[in-house]
Order: structure tokens, then sequence, then C-alpha cells
């Protein structure tokens, strides 16, 4: 950190990571911004449109550099754990995709790392504005008492990268986990998974894992459930990823079609001229919150044009519910304040192990299995 206290920022992985840049570019606390990845062409290029002060080819090289302060990761899944203890063991601050890791090993071997520094997952269903407006329905008492969740992240991973294939979908369950979690304010404490469909051999990876789709059922402290569904091929849904919360005085529904309505439910009082409460359902485009955020990312919440300073415009698009300018406000806020981020590693661990254990149940039959605690 400069004597300015302006925060150099390093991002590692252009293909998902181009989506913070201009939001590092713009953030009033962050100084230089660099990227870092192997494809020579991609740096050149992003680093020339929009206006980035370094770029390098090499992970290696970037971390050597005695000028970045934080180090976002967005790299492939397989390389989160190897980069993040990279990163920590610099003293740097360091945020990292989702997930954490996926085996139970990999989440030890982070929170040792993380215990003496400062580490963030950017989880990009803890900040979506459906995410927000849920807890905002939950804390005035529109919900009432929660009494079940559930959610689903189903997507076509067919044409994508060959590390895909075969990845076993409760791997990568915490953008479901984490908003239930979270609007239920409790652990997961057990689970039991069942593996559905056969991977077409096309699909199989490895073949260490023989399921498409997974769909787990876990039990929370406070007495309650939640059901979540991941599906990663074999299977004709359009994508979609996120949640529904049940209480016993109102709900929320995630849009059936990305980028579509929220659907809201409110119970009226029950009059005895029928049986059952009058329900009425409300179709709702979910609002941004932008009360938390700087003003200068407070546009970006939607996709748009971005004009670097000198340099032509660049469109930049708002995924996840447009959840990346509070992603980034959290993790430089937290590292400008020497502060632990709201994601930290034992949420992380929290948010992460109930899908690796999901797994190791699917992969044993549906037997009911103990998540770690943390």
């Amino acid at each position: 950190m400069r004597d300015s206290g302006a925060i150099d920022v390093l991002v590692v992985g252009a293909g998902f990571g181009h989506e913070f840049l201009h939001l590092y570019r713009e953030h009033p606390l962050v100084g230089e911004v660099g990227l870092c990845d192997l494809r020579a062409d991609a740096v050149a290029t992003l680093g020339a449109a929009y206006g980035l002060d370094a770029v390098y080819t090499s992970f290696e090289e970037a971390l050597a550099s005695t000028r970045w302060d934080a180090v976002h990761i967005a790299t492939p899944v397989h390389l989160h754990v190897e980069q993040t203890l990279a990163v920590l063991a610099t003293g740097r601050a360091c945020a990292s995709a989702v997930p954490m890791a996926t085996t139970l090993d990999g989440i030890a071997k982070v929170m040792d790392a993380a215990a003496g520094g400062t580490y963030m997952m950017m989880e990009t269903a803890l900040y979506q504005r459906e995410y927000l407006h849920a807890l905002a329905l939950r804390d005035s008492g529109a919900l009432g008492r929660i009494g079940y969740l559930s959610g689903a992240h189903m997507q076509d991973l067919d044409g994508f990268p060959p590390y895909w294939m075969g990845y076993a979908p409760m791997q990568y369950a915490t953008h479901i986990v984490a908003p239930l979690l979270g609007l239920a304010g409790a652990a997961a404490e057990s689970v039991a998974c069942l593996g559905s469909g056969t991977l077409l051999p096309s699909h199989a990876g490895d073949g260490s894992n023989p399921f498409p789709i997974e769909s787990a059922l876990f039990r929370l402290g406070g007495g309650l459930a939640a059901q979540v569904t991941m599906s990663f091929f074999e299977n004709a849904r359009s994508y979609t990823e996120g949640f529904n919360v049940y209480g016993d005085l109102g709900a929320l529904e995630w849009p059936s079609v990305e980028g579509g309505p929220a659907v809201t439910y409110a119970a009226g009082p029950q009059d005895g001229a029928r049986r059952g409460r009058p329900i009425e359902r409300t179709e709702l485009e979910v609002p941004d919150r932008l009360d938390t955020l700087p003003e200068e990312l407070r546009g970006f919440t939607r996709p748009g044009m971005w004009t670097p300073a000198g340099l032509d415009p660049v469109r930049v698009e708002a995924w996840h519910g447009g959840s990346h300018p509070h992603l980034v406000h959290e993790f430089v806020s937290a590292v400008h304040a020497g502060r632990a981020p709201a994601i930290d590693a034992r949420v992380a661990a929290s948010v992460t192990a109930p899908g690796i254990v999901a797994h190791e149940s699917a992969l044993r039959g549906g037997v009911m299995l103990e998540v770690p605690g943390y």
C-alpha cells in the first residue's frame, strides 16, 4: 500500500477476471491495477483497452514484484488452492473466485494459510440483487418464520474447456449453499445426496464422477432443511442459478428464466370464510442495492459502456445479479481498513464444505454424512 493509502490490485485470469478490471480501475481506494494470464495476446489486448498499469504472462513473475498489495484470483477451479497459498505466502491479501477448494483437505490448507492474513472468497450469490432483497424481506419480518429453503444451479457445460468434463456438480455448490445458509442464519450440519443420470463418454473426464446431476437434502441448524440441485450436463434446461425461501408469512422464488422477474408471495389472515389463507402473488423486478456502494461503482450493477481515461469506450457486463461491484468494494474496503472481509476463510469454508460432503454422499449411495463445522 503506497503512502497515499491507495491499494494496488493484481487480477489473475483474463477470462473471468476481466469482468472486474473496470471496477478496480474506478474504485476510489484503488491505485494501480494489473493483470496476469498465460495468454500474451489476452493480457496485451486487455491491458491496452482498460489502461492497465502492468501485465504479466507469468504468475510467479507477478508475485515476485513488490508493487501489488492485493491479488484477485479468477483462474480455473483446480488452481485456486495452489494460487491462494502462493499469494498468502507473500503476505498479500487474496481474493479468490469460488469454490475455495474441492476437497476438505484443500479447505484446511487455505484456512491455515489465511490465519495470519486476509482472504476473501468472491461469492457472487451473497451480493446479487435477489439475495439482498430476500435479506431485506427477512429482516423486515415480511417472510415471518422461515420454514424451508431450496435452490438450483443448472448450466449446460457442453463446449466448455476440458477441465470441466466430469466435474462433480456438488463441488461447485457454493452459489446455492451460500445464500440458503445466509438466509437461514444457520450452518449445514449433515447431508444426504443422490446422483442422477449418467455422463456421456464425451463428458466423463477422468471418470471419477459418474453423475451429471446431483440433488442433496441438508439438515441445517435451527431445525431447518434445505434442498440443493446441481446440474452441469445431460439436462435440457436453460441456465439458472438461484434460490427459493419460504416463510409462514411470505416467500420469494428465483426467476424461472435468468433475468426475468422474481416472484414474491404474501399470506393474509385466515378469515373463516375459506379453507387456507389468501395468498397474494407478485412478480417483481428486483431493485439494485446501491446505497452501500461508492458513487463511482453504482452504475456498474447493470451492463453498459465504460470509458477509461483517454481511451475508447469499453462494453462492460454485470453478470451474477449485479454482484461484482459489491464484491470488489467489500474486498478493497477490508484490505484498506485492515479488517476481515465479510466472506473470510471461515465463512468460505462453511459454504464450500457442504457441497464437498454432499458429493461424497452421492458416491456412497445417498448415505447421510456429517458436515464439518468451522
